[in-house]
């Protein structure tokens, strides 16, 4: 097997479950609304709820989830072998990521625009709002913290993304000012937007910034406090759209590379069930985001859903952006899968870990295209690059939202944007200069799994309220909460064993609130059952 066999097959299992069963989630499940009205029309502002035609919100969308989950995730993951990272990207993407990206989404809109901690509130109750709203938070803080690492270490082993990611920024501003204030057309922007995207990449490729890891940290603390209290419109859905052109050329590069190439893979296709930890449940945990990511959730009903402009675009933007997302797992994933188990394990510590392989195999299969190696890596660590800035400045709003929304009606004054965003970015930071991206990722990841688990529990509930088949939820939700319970469990007793308080606490407060909220939504569940019954 080499990279173009497998993402052969993972191309055909996505175009076919995109269209069969993403018709089944439409009409059996969600009931699909063409002529509702959504949240970005019924409440529009101009800040928050601002309606966005599917193919800006699928780029905004798509931007905002893909960060470096889907390639850190993958590729750390490898050292269990391709074969069991490929079939949890492929079923996990269709079955458990796409599912809950979707239905999170749509269950957002209905309840105008809310996030799952309202959702939440409404069919379970308001002490379950508290617990749900409490993990999110403190998951937030993990999403933070790691990837404003990520990016730092993109800025300083590849100071020429640095210079091209901060054009992006003002390019950005000036593309959302054209659009909404100036009102010009979007295809004539757009094809603007993008040839200044390519000198952007020229002036950095030619231009790098060279700056320390904490002076990067700082700079990417400050600049997403901005982005994250500025109007959508301006920043982040603009950036987003310019960026997803980024992403998509990575995938087409990548793609076309493959083809011409034909790489094999010269990694075991299995190499032991205890490598980074046991098999179950580390597998599962590691891949993350390249297979369902509870983050994607608080994307979908934080931001997206105030920007969907009608119910029938759902699928493309939920279902269809999280299978785009796998589709990058496995790209990521054959990076990894082409080298030797000694070569493997050389590049990850030559290149300061997973983002760092990637550029360099990303740079491979560009060459093979005739583009130069060099101008392939610096590409390779752009694009991943822009898919952690977007990923930072979208969780720092949504923690500003949860922290809001915790404190509306028990301290107002804390409901601030800038006093709430503050609170956020002082611990997120904190935690980011104590420690690394590989001290971190294992319970980022069991925390963001844990809450895509408890998300397709709230949206279970829902749909069962409303008489749906929420069987599409219920069961990828049972799996999730026992993988990433098991896998939390096992981080706790590890960091606290070895005195690792920083990771060992936070670890222990998400395991108990995720129990509270799981008894307290099995105890609502029931009493609903038994109601119908009695009906």
């Amino acid at each position: 097997m080499g990279a173009l066999g497998l993402l052969f097959i993972g191309l055909i299992c996505f175009v076919v479950a995109y269209k069969f069963y993403g018709d089944y989630l439409d009409h059996k499940v969600m009931g699909i609304k063409a002529d509702a009205q959504t949240p970005a029309h019924a409440m529009y502002d101009g800040s928050e709820y601002v309606p966005a035609s599917a193919p800006v919100l699928l780029g905004h969308h798509f931007a905002s989830i893909a960060g470096a989950g889907p390639i850190t995730g993958p590729i750390a993951a490898a050292a269990f072998g391709w074969v069991p990272v490929a079939l949890w990207i492929i079923g996990g993407s269709v079955f458990f990521g796409g599912v809950h990206d979707y239905s999170s989404l749509l269950a957002s809109s209905r309840h105008e625009g809310k996030s799952i901690g309202e959702i939440v509130r409404r069919n379970v109750g308001e002490r379950a709002q508290v617990l749900f709203l409490l993990f999110s938070w403190l998951t937030l803080l993990l999403v933070v913290s790691v990837f404003t690492i990520l990016t730092r270490d993109v800025f300083v082993s590849i100071p020429e993304v640095a210079t091209t990611s901060i054009l992006f920024i003002i390019l950005a501003i000036i593309f959302g000012l054209a659009i909404y204030r100036m009102k010009l057309p979007l295809g004539i922007t757009t094809v603007a937007g993008v040839a200044l995207l390519i000198l952007c990449i020229y002036i950095g490729f030619n231009n790098p910034i060279v700056a320390d890891a904490t002076t990067w940290t700082y700079f990417l603390l400050a600049y997403i406090f901005v982005a994250s209290v500025a109007p959508v419109w301006i920043l982040l859905q603009p950036r987003d759209y310019l960026n997803s052109f980024l992403l998509y050329a990575l995938l087409i590069g990548g793609l076309l590379g493959i083809i011409v190439g034909r790489p094999s893979f010269e990694l075991p296709a299995f190499t032991s069930f205890d490598a980074n930890g046991y098999l179950f449940p580390m597998l599962f945990v590691t891949v993350a985001c390249g297979a369902i990511s509870g983050f994607h959730s608080l994307v979908s009903s934080g931001t997206t859903s105030k920007q969907l402009n009608n119910e029938k675009d759902a699928r493309l933007i939920g279902y269809g952006g999280m299978l785009i997302e796998g589709l990058l797992a496995l790209i990521a994933l054959s990076t990894a899968a082409i080298l030797t188990t000694e070569g493997y394990s050389t590049t990850l510590a030559e290149m300061g870990g997973p983002t760092g392989l990637f550029s360099q195999g990303i740079g491979t299969f560009l060459s093979y295209l005739g583009i130069p190696m060099s101008f392939g890596v610096v590409f390779g660590g752009l694009a991943l690059n822009a898919f952690c800035l977007t990923s930072l400045d979208t969780a720092t709003r949504l923690a500003r939202y949860a922290f809001q929304e915790f404190f509306e009606t028990r301290v107002p004054a804390l409901t601030n944007k800038y006093i709430a965003t503050l609170v956020g970015l002082v611990l997120a930071g904190a935690l980011a200069l104590s420690g690394n991206w590989s001290a971190i990722w294992p319970i980022f990841g069991s925390a963001n799994q844990l809450l895509a688990g408890l998300a397709l529990l709230s949206v279970s509930v829902w749909l069962m309220r409303r008489g749906r088949d929420y069987r599409a939820t219920f069961y990828p939700m049972v799996f999730m909460l026992i993988v990433t319970l098991t896998a939390l469990y096992f981080l706790i007793r590890s960091n606290l064993a070895a005195q690792n308080y920083v990771l060992g606490i936070p670890g222990l407060l998400l395991f108990v609130l995720a129990i509270f909220l799981v008894v307290e939504t099995y105890n609502i569940m029931k009493s609903a059952q038994k109601e119908d019954v009695k009906a």
